[in-house]
């Protein structure tokens, strides 16, 4: 996988921001719904799974334009560990239905345990999902995730996650 799902973020969110906020102001900052996020996930190294996934994140209630800010922790059963921070877009301006799109892409620090060496602690982690928002502002979704180092290293063999996310609203 390459930088797919990245460009995808940054398409989505800036046609986004273009269509429904740059008539005011392109990216100002408003709050955005906190929630509070729990992914379990297989981690696929070169079309193999390798190992399980526990992720947890929380988004701030705060948001610049379309982008709200949203922090992320993971462990794997292999002992790697990533965390970040970085930017969320989600469908919910651009179709009114419960269910939703979502995009997000975060730069961070990760440290290997017994996995596979993809190139160093920094690593971009890129992902695309989609689910469905219950009236009490819970959410469930499928997410896809690429983690890689952009190239930033000579070794960039890339990751990837399958899991499952379960989101519930803090306000």
């Amino acid at each position: 996988m390459d930088g797919t799902l990245a460009v995808l973020f940054i398409v989505a969110g800036l046609s986004d921001m273009a269509l429904n906020d740059c008539p005011t102001q392109c990216l100002q900052q408003s709050t955005a719904p906190s929630q509070f996020t729990i992914q379990a996930a297989d981690v696929i190294f070169q079309e193999n799974t390798i190992s399980q996934e526990i992720y947890v994140g929380y988004d701030s209630g705060q948001s610049y334009g379309p982008f709200a800010t949203t922090f992320g922790a993971s462990s794997t059963t292999d002992g790697d560990l990533w965390i970040g921070v970085g930017a969320k877009w989600t469908s919910k301006d651009m179709i009114a239905s419960p269910f939703f799109v979502e995009l997000s892409l975060m730069p961070g620090i990760f440290a290997q345990g017994d996995g596979p060496d993809i190139g160093g602690a920094l690593q971009f982690r890129s992902a695309l999902g989609a689910g469905y928002k219950f009236d009490n502002g819970a959410t469930l979704a499928v997410l896809f995730d690429h983690r890689s180092n952009a190239d930033t290293q000579d070794l960039n063999p890339g990751l990837e996650t399958l899991g499952i996310r379960y989101a519930f609203a803090l306000d």
